[in-house]
């Protein structure tokens, strides 16, 4: 991924929580300098020491599993994002751009068995059922065992992480706050997160100094 240096994220505590907040991920394979396979899956992402290993499935009927194991996997995690108005910038002459984060995954991925991909199911129910696992421990072992007869599970140990937060950084200060308080103002759901994650930023630079 191309990244300037002014939007490199390379702290591994955030983008893991980056990952794990938006884990509705694109799965990317190509073989043999063939044409990409991409699948949009969830995630579970787990933190092992200084080591993150991704952790999902596929339909069965899906064929994308089966090329899986054939090279390397790219797994991309995307956030909020929102169009930037040159009118904010103090300079005339200015073009408009994008804001967004983003986190690319790189990893050979390899096909699990049966008690793998359960623990990936668990993992992702855990995660987003944490409270309440009642309606995946109240089905019969009978229908459970067919469900998990048609997925096939993944794990990917996480060899490269590149992450861009691109966030007005390479603006005076005052221009990123008006740029982040004007999507905070925005009708839109993904400019208004765009805007707080910029505001997070912007305070924690500040605690920093």
């Amino acid at each position: 991924m191309y990244v300037p240096h002014a939007f490199q994220d390379d702290d591994l505590e955030d983008l893991t929580t980056f990952m794990r907040d938006h884990a509705f991920a694109m799965v990317v394979s190509s073989v043999d300098g063939g044409a990409p396979v991409a699948t949009h899956v969830p995630v579970a992402v787990a933190r092992e020491g200084g080591t993150i290993v991704l952790r999902g499935h596929f339909a069965k009927a899906n064929p994308h599993w089966r090329r899986l194991e054939a090279g390397e996997t790219l797994v991309v995690f995307t956030g909020p994002h929102a169009y930037v108005s040159p009118r904010h910038y103090d300079a005339r002459e200015s073009v408009p751009t994008w804001n967004y984060r983003a986190v690319h995954a790189y990893g050979h991925a390899r096909i699990t068995e049966r008690d793998g991909t359960l623990d990936g199911l668990h993992a992702l129910i855990d995660e987003h059922e944490a409270d309440d696992r009642a309606p995946w421990d109240g089905l019969s072992e009978r229908y459970r065992e067919g469900m998990l007869g048609g997925v096939v599970g993944f794990e990917i140990v996480v060899e490269r992480l590149e992450g861009a937060a691109k966030l007005s950084q390479n603006k005076r200060l005052r221009e990123q706050e008006r740029i982040a308080d004007a999507l905070l103002g925005s009708d839109d759901h993904a400019a208004r997160a765009t805007g707080c994650e910029m505001h997070r930023r912007l305070d924690s630079d500040v605690d920093r100094d």
